[in-house]
């Protein structure tokens, strides 16, 4: 479990009920490995998506260390924020988006048509974006659609 400071600062930023919706879905699309290995594009990996230059090949992580850095990612990653403009946001939008852009990183998000879509006020329009979002490596990866589908799901919700 992330520290309670972590959690109040992402509760402060996003709110709880986001919160509440995007760790655990976090942890369900990106899995948690308690080590470091090399995610499917060869990209240096921990615990729940966390990648970084102090990351080494056989590392341990406990499961509070791993909560710990999802919490710290998530703070960092979650500029989407500032991006979107467009107000009012549902928590399952800004799940969903939090989500996204913690997967495909901050510039990418920001300047995605999903991005522009969700500040013309084109919600419905932007959850749909989501579903574009399938490749690494420019290779189509289940693990990706399935990730999509349930952003999507959330962000519609």
């Amino acid at each position: 479990m992330a520290s309670s400071d972590s959690r109040a600062k992402l509760a402060a930023k996003l709110g709880a009920a986001t919160v509440a919706l995007l760790l655990p879905m976090l942890v369900q699309v990106e899995g948690q490995v308690n080590r470091t290995y090399r995610d499917p594009i060869g990209v240096l990996t921990s615990c729940v998506g966390h990648t970084g230059p102090e990351l080494r090949i056989g590392q341990v992580w406990t499961d509070e260390q791993c909560a710990q850095q999802l919490a710290d990612d998530v703070l960092k990653h979650s500029k989407f924020l500032s991006c979107i403009t467009y107000r009012p946001l549902t928590d399952g939008n800004k799940a969903a988006f939090a989500s996204f852009e913690f997967n495909v990183g901050s510039e990418a998000f920001c300047n995605s048509t999903l991005a522009r879509k969700a500040n013309a006020g084109d919600l419905a329009g932007a959850c749909a974006e989501l579903s574009r979002w399938t490749r690494a490596g420019g290779v189509v990866w289940p693990g990706l659609v399935k990730r999509r589908a349930l952003e999507r799901k959330v962000c519609e919700s």
